[in-house]
């Protein structure tokens, strides 16, 4: 609650990336154009978020390079998240414009891991989301998931021959 309807601040989306303390700002990849983020008020243990280095509103904004590297990011999260948090399935979604729940007019997407059966009673009775780990201990899993990730993907050179 203490997001909603306070207006005049920075965007975060904008800002954090310039303060260069990935682990402070939870960012746990850099792009050329994009990075991913971590959910600082999950719904989900690994909740984490895509966005474009550039202050962009819509997607129709985004540039063909950054809409594929939204695209790449947003596989990479997929594949890192099975590979570390095992979750059952993902919802994937799009914040477009002040009211769409975040309070920012800054584009971003977010990856959400699932679970059979992980809505439990706490949201609905006690207005409380129970997140079963703590946000520090899920990026330092997850950051070094990124880094195995990174160096899977990168193409072996060998004697000026290029391997996938």
């Amino acid at each position: 609650m203490e997001f909603i309807g306070k207006g005049g601040r920075s965007c975060v989306f904008c800002e954090l990336p310039k303060e260069r303390d990935d682990a402070g700002s939870l960012i746990l990849d850099r792009g050329k154009r994009t990075f991913v983020i971590m959910n600082r008020f999950p719904y989900n243990n690994g909740h984490l978020m895509v966005a474009p280095f550039r202050h962009v509103v819509e997607p129709g904004d985004l540039t063909g390079e950054e809409r594929t590297e939204v695209m790449d990011k947003l596989s990479l999260c997929i594949d890192v998240l099975k590979d570390s948090v095992n979750p059952a399935g993902f919802n994937l979604g799009a914040n477009i414009g002040r009211a769409s729940g975040a309070g920012f007019e800054h584009l971003h997407f977010h990856i959400v891991p699932r679970w059979e059966g992980d809505t439990n009673f706490m949201p609905i009775l006690g207005e409380a989301k129970v997140i079963p780990e703590y946000l520090a201990a899920t990026y330092d899993k997850l950051l070094s998931e990124f880094k195995a990730e990174a160096r899977r993907r990168r193409p072996s050179v060998r004697r000026g021959v290029r391997k996938e």
